[in-house]
This record gives structure tokens, sequence and C-alpha cells, in this order.
């Protein structure tokens, strides 16, 4: 790639939001995926030039992601509009992969999966119901947001539940909410939930191993709260 020509001097194949479509994103570098966020440069600096100055001036993709709007503008075509829509745009893929569970995780006990989540669901202010899909030996292969609620409440159908299951191929899953008031303790509507959840994994075949409550620093094991309800579903 050719960063001092301007995007219409390249071949067509060449310029980065062909090769992005064409190639798919995995396949171009920091300069050219720079490139296509940015989308254009400026009369004396082609954008492939600047975004070649971009990467040099911080190194490494980490330290841009470091990188603060001032430091950003002490790039000569870069201004505040340019700064801002990159610095939006790393941010976003920057919080993608610390929302991602790392997949080696493998959950044995709810003190994991409460280790997980509880970030995440903690200072939420609105109910979320969330999966963690397992593999066959127990380690995580991701997790999803199946619900969000209001304040108070969030409305979950089993079938919400076990469709992504089937399509993360996982062999056990683990579920939790949120009870934004702080209080673990378990409604009448959750155990129902939780037992709707049970008996729907055992048409499925897909082991329900627990249901968290997550409250203010403090969870509650359905598992353990209930444990006739899980009697005939395997353990972690």
């Amino acid at each position: 790639m050719r960063s001092n020509y301007s995007i219409h001097q390249l071949p067509e194949e060449e310029r980065p939001r062909e090769r992005l479509i064409r190639c798919g994103p995995e396949n171009l570098s920091a300069v050219e995926l720079i490139a296509v966020i940015l989308g254009s440069g400026t009369k004396n600096k082609p954008i492939l030039q600047l975004a070649y100055e971009i990467v040099s001036r911080f190194g490494d993709l980490k330290h841009l992601t470091e990188a603060t709007l001032s430091e950003l503008l002490e790039i000569k075509g870069i201004g505040l509009a340019k700064a801002i829509q990159l610095q939006a745009a790393l941010h976003l893929g920057k919080r993608a992969l610390m929302q991602s569970p790392n997949k080696k995780n493998k959950i044995e006990h709810p003190e994991h999966a409460y280790s997980i989540l509880k970030d995440l669901l903690e200072k939420e202010k609105r109910e979320l119901f969330i999966a963690l899909f397992q593999d066959t030996k127990g380690c995580l292969i991701c997790h999803e947001i199946i619900s969000i609620g209001t304040l108070s409440q969030t409305l979950v159908h089993p079938r919400e539940v076990f469709y992504p299951a089937i399509k993360h191929k996982a062999a056990s899953l683990i579920v939790a909410h949120n009870h934004p008031s702080g209080d673990p303790s378990p409604s009448k509507e959750d155990l129902e939930l939780t037992q709707a959840l049970v008996e729907a994994s055992k048409v499925m075949h897909i082991p329900l191993h627990d249901h968290l409550i997550i409250g203010k620093n403090q969870f509650i094991s359905l598992r353990q709260f209930i444990p006739l309800v899980f009697q005939n579903s395997s353990n972690f």
C-alpha cells in the first residue's frame, strides 16, 4: 500500500474501502483501517499518508488507543472532528475487548461466573439478563445479553435463552441477571423463570448449571438456594 498516494491515484483494487469489501477488515493493515475510519485526508496530505503518520506517531495500537484528543490534534491534518471520530472508534473496540470474556475461563463454581459478570451487572440501572455459554469442558465460549428490562424487571422466554445456546454450539450454560436495588433476594418470578429454564434445558439437552442474581457486592446462586429444582440437572 503506497501511503503517499491519493486514494484516487491508487488502482481501485488497492483502495482501503474496496479492499475491505473484497477481503474483509481482518485482512487490512492498521493504516488501512484508520484510513477507512477517517475517510479523507487534506489537500496536502492524502488519507493513507495521514493514517501512516498516526500509527507512526504512537508506535502501536495500544498507545494509539490511549492517546488523548490533545495528542491527536498535534498531528498535522487531524482536526477536532477527525480526532473525535478516531478516538470514538478506538474506544469502542477497546470496550468490546474488555467486555469479551476470556474463552479459556473454566467456570467450576458460582464464584467464577460472578467474577466474570459483576463489573457488567452490579452498577447497571436496568435489569439485564445474560447467558454464559460453555463448551464440553466447562470453558467459557462467550456471553450474550438476552434481555434488557426496566428498573424493576426484565422479561425472558426460554427460547430467547436457548436459541443463542444452539447458535454458539454450547454444551451447557449459566444465566444471570441483576437487581438494580442491590438486593439479590429472588422474587417469585425469578424462581418461576428458573424452573422453566431448567425444564427447557432438559428438553434441549443443554444443561443449565445455575442462575445467579447479582446485587450490590453480593450475589445469590439459585442452584444453592433452590437445589431441588436443579437436582436432575448436571453439576458444574
